[in-house]
This record gives structure tokens, sequence and C-alpha cells, in this order.
């Protein structure tokens, strides 16, 4: 067949050119069980029917509230199938952010995965006028179930179906996705079939994989970053299988074996975290040997001819020796694993690369669809940078280091906010908000124009650069860095509480029976705290050194409300919760 020209019609690409290749597979009662592509295309059709018997029409919304399932993929075609919209929305954000999405899109039917997200629902769906139904993936007595839906639509004819299609054009919005709201009410981003198709063909000119190779899934598919990919591995012929969980998502490594699979800079670190506590573990020869690898990896290059014969003779050993199971962890296919959302600390990138797992960090936002650039090895590998732009896309800086976008990837606009967009979208140019510089054909990403603040001196702080340095400690876990219009810039730290407790049983053991909060407010923790932050320090000039920190003893999250759901600090909510602590620092 043609290439893909609807998000929808992915589906139908992979039947043809990749036939009798399971789309996804998932675990049932112990056993993955795959669906084959036409199977799969069968479903949607019925799902189209359901939804086109419940009323949806072109442009309407139908929002979806679901962690990673088969269920989500076959409701995201069949809604797009219709013309109608997808509204993605993550299952851990607050019923006011609910109630405003839904009003806001004018949500009209929408489908949960459980009984707990359909009672939250329920429990607003009075301020929300134009939601007229809701039903579950699961089964639960009394509550509608979807087969309900796709029941009532048995009965369409295909042919209505079909002409629907044939209607849809590439221009027409296939999704609208919130952003996290870091300020303020979150803005729709509105995403093309053409934005999306056209980010999934950038993409997959620098994916590793081949034909039949095999994706872990567990990130959110409702985030632009997780679905693209998978857009992306349906375009190349990769079977997807979704994880069951975070919490035993290492035993589906090793079951699944993925070629590929994509994750934030936080899983990676809990992974690295979950390594280290492994060494700490050991003891005599075992132990010295893999301290030995960790110190080797530090000092990795991605140019490996700027590495000295020795360096690779030692680094061959620490890869069959310490190495081999890391990768062994990861199922052992690993071709390439994709991180996003943030920026991942060089010190784990090196050690992961000098491991033989080849971690591809990239850049992207939503209003892109969302991929931007990347590393990889096809084009280019540079630590400290977010690679290559991609094919297609064009990126330059504006004169203040504002990185702009241009391609047929960038977003439509924002949904009912036209003032927004004019403010990012300029001459076809998306003015990302991001500061960036370019280190030859790479691009570096300095910090977000508006996080960047100036002390009271005039002199400007650029707040991500230190905190991504600070938390390459590994006695500290979370950093934020405050101080605009003071004379200093301060640090709010949230410490590794098992780190530092490993370290007081050796070094200060009448520490360790403390309780926590009295523990983390011991001078020898803070002294210990205050050793790490001057060893950040070192990387700064004197107007960005860190001269004031307090520590906090509860980690920031998504559930608290510190985190966006793809894990962004939530800089001005943390500053309003831990406003007391802040006037506190500058008190001193």
């Amino acid at each position: 067949m043609n290439k893909p020209i609807r998000v929808f019609d992915l589906p139908y690409f992979q039947l043809e050119k990749y036939r009798e290749i399971d789309i996804f597979s998932s675990k049932t009662d112990g056993v993955w069980q795959g669906i084959k592509t036409k199977d799969f295309i069968q479903r949607v059709n019925n799902i189209s029917k359901g939804l086109y018997a419940s009323g949806v029409r072109p442009g309407d919304k139908v929002a979806m509230i679901s962690e990673n399932r088969l269920e989500w993929n076959l409701v995201d075609f069949a809604i797009q199938q219709l013309g109608a919209v997808v509204v993605a929305v993550y299952p851990n954000i607050s019923d006011n952010d609910y109630e405003y999405i839904f009003n806001h899109a004018e949500v009209k039917l929408c489908l949960v995965s459980s009984d707990l997200l359909y009672q939250r629902l329920l429990n607003i769906k009075d301020k929300i006028p134009t939601l007229q139904k809701v039903y579950t993936f699961n089964s639960y007595p009394h509550i509608p179930h979807w087969f309900e839906m796709i029941k009532e639509g048995l009965y369409v004819q295909n042919d209505i179906i079909k002409d629907y299609k044939a209607n849809v054009s590439e221009d027409d919005i296939a999704t609208i996705i919130y952003t996290s709201g870091t300020t303020g009410d979150p803005k729709g981003v509105m995403l093309s079939h053409k934005n999306l198709i056209s980010d999934v063909v950038s993409s997959e000119y620098s994916f590793p994989i081949t034909a039949y190779d095999r994706a872990l899934s567990f990130l959110p598919a409702c985030h632009a970053y997780e679905r693209v990919f998978q857009y992306v591995y349906i375009y190349m012929g990769v079977t997807i299988f979704y994880a069951e969980s975070m919490e035993v998502i290492g035993e589906n490594m090793k079951e699944v074996k993925p070629h590929i699979f994509s994750a934030v800079p936080r899983v990676l670190e809990k992974v690295f975290d979950k390594i280290m506590a492994t060494g700490e573990q050991l003891t005599g020869v075992k132990r010295a040997l893999f301290f030995w690898a960790i110190k080797l990896g530090e000092q990795y290059n991605e140019d490996e001819t700027k590495l000295s014969a020795w360096y690779k003779f030692q680094l061959k050993i620490a890869r069959k020796l310490i190495f081999s199971k890391w990768r062994e962890a990861l199922g052992g296919n690993v071709k390439g694993v994709a991180s996003g959302s943030a920026t991942l600390q060089e010190r784990l990138l090196k050690i992961y690369l000098a491991a033989g797992i080849p971690i591809w960090e990239g850049y992207g936002l939503t209003e892109a669809a969302p991929c931007v650039s990347v590393n990889c090895i096809k084009r280019g590998l540079k630590i400290g940078t977010v690679g290559i732009p991609l094919i297609n896309i064009d990126v330059k800086l504006a004169d203040d280091g504002e990185i702009l976008v241009k391609g047929d990837n960038v977003m439509k606009g924002y949904y009912k906010n036209p003032e927004a967009t004019a403010e990012v979208l300029k001459d076809g140019w998306l003015h990302t908000g991001d500061i960036g510089v370019f280190q030859g054909k790479f691009l570096k990403i300095i910090d977000r124009k508006k996080e960047m603040f100036k002390t009271s001196g005039g002199k400007y702080i650029v707040p991500q650069q230190i905190e991504k340095k600070m938390v390459e400690s590994k006695f500290i876990e979370q950093a934020m860095v405050v101080g605009e219009g003071k004379h200093y810039p301060a640090a709010l730290i949230v410490s590794s509480y098992t780190n530092l407790l490993d370290w007081a049983k050796t070094e200060n053991p009448d520490l360790i029976n403390l309780p926590k909060e009295e523990f983390l407010n011991h001078e020898k923790i803070v002294s210990k705290i205050q050793n790490e932050v001057d060893s950040s320090n070192s990387h700064f000039g004197n107007w960005e050194k860190i001269k004031q920190f307090a520590i906090l003893p509860n980690e920031f999250t998504v559930e608290t409300g510190e985190l966006t759901p793809t894990l962004k600090l939530k800089r001005k909510i943390i500053s309003q919760k831990f406003d007391s602590v802040i006037q506190k620092i500058y008190a001193k």
C-alpha cells in the first residue's frame, strides 16, 4: 500500500508490509499473548462502529484515561477513523485538572480503565455538561462496560465506517494533548495526522531496530513521546509488548528480551541506584571489581578513537565480568534505549554506554509531535548534547539562544487559545522556550527560557545546569535551585536517605537509629551534603555557586503535586509549598 498519511493508516500499512506479525502482545494469566495485525484492525473497526452508534461524529472529542494496555491503542485508532479527536489524559492528575480539561475540550464520551477512575469522573460529571457517557475497560457490576458500547455498533454497516475513514484528511486534528501545566492551566496541543506521521517518518530514520524486533512499552501512551514511539514501532514492523507494571519491569525485561524501549531519566536513575545498591552488598574481590568497573565507566568517551589501548583492554574485561550482567538484566538483546523528557546525568550516560547499553538521548516537546533531535549511531552521538536534528526538521537558534523548530511535525496550535498560539508560532517557526547552543552539528540544551532568573546583582542563573550536576551525587536524589532577586542562589535538596544510611553505618553508626527527619538534619549529615554541594559548585562561576541549602524529608512526586506527569519540577508549586523553608534559607 501507499505510505500512511493518517495515523490510523499505520496498522493497514503494517498488515500489507509485514504479514503474520503480532502488532501487540500482553501478559494474561502468566502467558504472553499476541494479537495479529489483521485481528487488531477488525477489532478497531468494531469499536469505531460502537463509537458511531454512541453518537460520536467527526470533530467530537473522546477522552481516554488508562494505563498502557491493548484497549488504549484499539480505541486510539477507532476514534481517529471517525474523524473524531482523541483527548489523551493522564490517570494520575488531580480532579481539578480533569474538570478543566474535559470542559475546555468539550469531551463528549470517555473510556477509563478502572472503577476508581470511573468513580472520580462520576464525582465531577455534573460539572462537565458535555460529557454524555463513561465506559470502563475492566468489568464491574453496575458500571457501564465498553463492550456495551461495541455491542451497540453491531448493526452499523461497515460501509459507514469506510466512508468516514475516507473523509479524514491528513490536516485534520488527530489528538489534543494537554501539556503538564508547570505554570497555569494546561494548554491543549492540537496535533494533526500530518504532524504525527511526519514525526514518525523523521524518527524512524534514527531508530536502531529492524522489522520483527521486540519493543517493551511502560511509559504512559497518553504522552506524545511514548505514543509516537509506538506509532514508529508499528510503521517499522516491530511487536510492542506491554509491561505489566513498573514493579515487575525487571521480570518482563528478561521474558520479552526487548530490542528497544523508551524511558525517562528518572527511570534510568532508579535502575542505576538498584545496581549500585547491589554493588554495595558485595564483599572482597567482587566488590573491588564492581567499583573498578564503575570508575572505568565514568571515564568513557563516545569517540573511541580517544580511548587508549589500555583503557579499551580494561573495558573489555569490565564488560565481560561486570557489565554483561547488566545487559542480561535488560534481556540481553537491547539495541537502543531512548531517553527523553528531561536531561540525563552525563556520568550515568557514560557508565551505561561503557556497559554496552546504548542510551540514545533525545529532545522534543509535545508541540513538535514531539521528537526534534536525537543522539544515535546512525547520525552521530555526543555526550552532553541531545544529538542532531531529525531529518526533515529544521532547527535554528534565536538571538537569545532560544531553540526554534520548523517542519510538518509542528502543531496546529493550542486549542481555543489563539493568544498562546501566537506567542509560540511565528512565521512558521515554533518558539520552544528552551535555550540551547550548537556544538558543531549537535544541539545542547542549556535551560528553559522561563526558568532562568537573575540574582539581585543582575547575574543570570541557569538552574537546570546546576541541578543536573548536583544530582550526579549518589547522596542527592532531587534538587531545585531558587534565588530569583536574591543575593545568591540556594537549593532545596531531597537527599538519598538510603544511601546516607549506608554511609552512616560505616562512618557514623550512632546516627542510624535516629528518626528520619532528625537524621537528615543532623550536623554530620548536613556536613556530608555540604561536601557534595561543594563538589558540584566547583563546576560553576562564583555567582552560580549554591551558598545555602535546605534538606527536605520527602521526595518530590506526581502524587504530592511537585512533579508533572512527565516528572518535571513544578517550580512555581514547589516554591509556594516550601516558601517558609526558602525564607528561612535567606534569613540566615
